[in-house]
């Protein structure tokens, strides 16, 4: 038997839908179930590990050929970008990012250069170049939705998924941005080395989504 595909996990809920798709497929997925404090897990009857990461980590690992393959939110992609084959949305994780403000303000027109409270500075230039604006973009790790109130921001750009944490603080989506979902993505080096395994997992994964 080959070695196995080393597959980088987003921890948490997309490492919990990516097991239940691996399950549906039908492998024992109970060590990684059981994982207690273990990062790198076997999943044997698929001739899998699975590495437990935060999703820039993901990336990382799959661009630099550590990990064969990943599953990583669209939303760091946008982000990070990098080098590497984006194959199939895995359908699950799904909401969008979107620009917000306070509600009632008046945010497009005039001439004065905004400023844009987000997570994802990348993500958030580009939107704005897409659209000829000039705008000063502040990095927030935390809580975005405190910068418009603080009146740090004229408007923020996050993931939002029901809206309701921006309808508690008095903000409200002007403009969706882009959609977001779970995507997996392989190195390119593994994609040329191992297609054959890689493509059988994908149409496995492509029939249970």
């Amino acid at each position: 038997m080959n070695k196995p595909i080393r597959i980088a996990l987003t921890k948490g809920r997309l490492e919990k839908d990516t097991i239940a798709l691996f399950e549906r497929i039908g492998y024992d997925c109970t060590a990684v179930r059981e994982k207690g404090r273990k990062l790198i897990l076997p999943i044997t009857d698929g001739n899998l590990e699975v590495v437990l990461a935060k999703a820039n980590d993901v990336i990382t690992y799959v661009e630099h050929g550590v990990c064969d393959i990943g599953v990583v939110g669209k939303d760091t992609i946008m982000e990070m970008q990098g080098k590497y084959f984006e194959l199939c949305d895995l359908g699950f994780g799904r909401c969008r990012f979107a620009l917000a403000t306070k509600k009632g303000d008046k945010f497009f027109g005039g001439y004065d250069v905004k400023t844009i409270a987000s997570k994802y500075p990348n993500v958030a230039r580009s939107f704005f170049e897409s659209k000829g604006m000039d705008v000063e973009i502040v990095k927030i790790e935390g809580s975005v939705e405190l910068a418009p109130l603080l009146e740090l921001s004229d408007g923020i750009v996050d993931i939002v998924e029901t809206g309701t944490t921006l309808k508690e603080n008095g903000l409200e989506v002007i403009e969706d941005i882009a959609p977001i979902s779970a995507r997996l993505i392989v190195n390119t080096v593994s994609m040329k080395l191992r297609q054959k395994e890689i493509q059988q997992l994908l149409s496995l994964i492509e029939a249970n989504i």
